[in-house]
């Protein structure tokens, strides 16, 4: 396997900074090349990244067709409310899958796409499992859950149309020191709703976990859906109260005055959000340590105990003492 060409969408962000960071110690990867509209977050010391608005399909082809990479990850997911508005990260993640899945399909070296989707592709109908596996069927409930749906969908699509296999990985909400998410930033807040009626479990992925699954992934040419989940669960009450936060139950039409006062402060609460708090959100993670091996590290309330702990602002202290003119 060693010189192969490996292509990563949306280095620039956390989780794909870190992506290229694995990569770039893996001795199977020959050239490493990244395109996002933002550059990394971390220093790399052999990838070419390409800095390219989601929407500039030229340049896009031209920059994905020139590199002819036999591994494409794709990971330019703009979630809702974390970056951008919804129907911002729904323009911006449809160009990107749009463009560059489609640039790959145009590659003759390409060999096989990994692309991020998330649990919300389940949904949580009444009549949904309360952790499903893959063979559950896909019925997403909340915009993000159709935004990784049609991804999916596109990269199926690309795959039996140039005869390369796909994998996707289907995330939990990622968290992980400066990553931008909606639950974490609402969890952060000094007070945190929660549902009165129902306070059932959901479980996350830290980044550093997500990112080895795409190594692994990657590297075992991946051809079905995996989850990707953290162990364990948590209650939104229980992670208010690990936060030491000020827990603030709701019941019904409280929940339109709560996203109202949250989006003014900075923290919205986007609909895949409010219906984890409502409705839990879990998936069963087995499959993923069969075929890949991938055992994540981080334990879904250590997760949560570091979003506490990753301080917002930190103060340095002056190194040098400056002294008045005498």
């Amino acid at each position: 396997m060693a010189g192969v060409r490996v292509l990563v969408s949306g280095m620039g962000g956390e989780l794909g900074s870190r992506v290229a960071s694995l990569l770039e110690d893996e001795p199977w990867v020959g050239s490493l090349e990244g395109i996002d509209v933002d550059p990394p977050r971390r220093r790399l010391r052999r990838a070419v990244f390409h800095r390219i608005v989601p929407g500039q399909h030229d340049r896009t082809v031209d920059t994905v067709t020139a590199f002819n990479p036999h591994v494409v990850i794709h990971i330019a997911v703009w979630e809702p409310n974390a970056r951008a508005s919804t129907a911002t990260a729904r323009s911006l993640t449809d160009d990107a899958a749009t463009s560059i899945l489609g640039a790959a399909a145009e590659c003759r070296a390409l060999e096989s796409i990994v692309v991020r989707s998330g649990i919300e592709i389940y949904g949580r109908n009444r009549n949904s499992l309360t952790r499903p596996t893959e063979r559950e069927p896909r019925d997403p409930t909340s915009d993000y859950g159709h935004m990784v749906a049609d991804i999916e969908r596109t990269a199926r699509a690309i795959g039996r149309r140039v005869g390369v296999s796909v994998g996707t990985l289907r995330l939990a909400t990622v968290l992980g020191p400066h990553v931008p998410s909606a639950l974490g930033r609402v969890l952060r807040m000094p007070a945190v709703p929660f549902s009165a009626l129902a306070d059932p479990p959901f479980a996350v992925i830290h980044q550093h976990d997500a990112a080895e699954a795409f190594v692994l992934a990657a590297k075992a040419r991946l051809d079905e859906p995996l989850n990707v989940v953290a162990p364990g669960a948590i209650t939104a009450y229980q992670a208010i109260r690990r936060g030491r936060r000020l827990p603030v139950p709701l019941i019904g039409p409280e929940w339109r005055v709560a996203r109202a006062v949250n989006h003014l402060a900075g923290a919205p609460i986007p609909d895949h959000v409010q219906e984890m708090f409502h409705r839990g959100r879990l998936a069963d993670g087995q499959r993923a340590r069969d075929v890949l091996g991938f055992a994540p590290t981080t334990s879904t309330s250590d997760v949560i105990d570091q979003l506490y702990g990753w301080p917002s602002v930190v103060h340095t202290p002056p190194t040098v003492a400056w002294e008045s003119a005498s």
